[in-house]
């Protein structure tokens, strides 16, 4: 408990507005899988998030970004549900969207070294936001081979 403060402490009263939001928000992305599933929820999010005027974003708004990517990694840890990389990424992309940035959202997996196992993040001008989101590789789409 005593780390948890700590770490609560060492965040600037923005952050904490930002974590505490990601921790509300994850539970809303996390029952819209459930009864949506993945495709409804994601058009979901698009469509509330759109923007007629999306920008490039600045080196700044790419740091603020990464900012709020480890504030929902740590939400989904220490939040209610288990807020998979899926709905972390979800929020992400989102909250992103509404800044008028032009996230994407990616699915891929680890190479197959051990068992398979599926991720989702966010990279904003071709540059993935978390450090462990480089271990990963993008899905493709067979019909796009050829």
């Amino acid at each position: 408990m005593g780390r948890r403060l700590a770490g609560w402490r060492a965040l600037s009263r923005g952050e904490r507005t930002r974590l505490v939001a990601c921790l509300l928000l994850l539970p809303v992305l996390h029952l819209a899988l459930a009864l949506a599933g993945y495709r409804r929820t994601l058009r979901w999010v698009e469509a509330l998030t759109r923007r007629r005027q999306p920008h490039p974003a600045s080196p700044a708004e790419i740091d603020a970004a990464r900012a709020l990517a480890r504030l929902a990694a740590i939400a989904g840890r220490h939040g209610v549900v288990d807020a998979t990389c899926l709905r972390q990424s979800l929020l992400v992309l989102g909250w992103l969207r509404l800044r008028g940035l032009q996230p994407q959202l990616q699915l891929g997996m680890k190479p197959m070294a051990g068992p398979f196992q599926a991720h989702a993040w966010i990279e904003l001008e071709g540059q993935r936001l978390l450090s462990t989101d480089a271990e990963h590789q993008t899905f493709r789409d067979p019909r796009a081979a050829g």
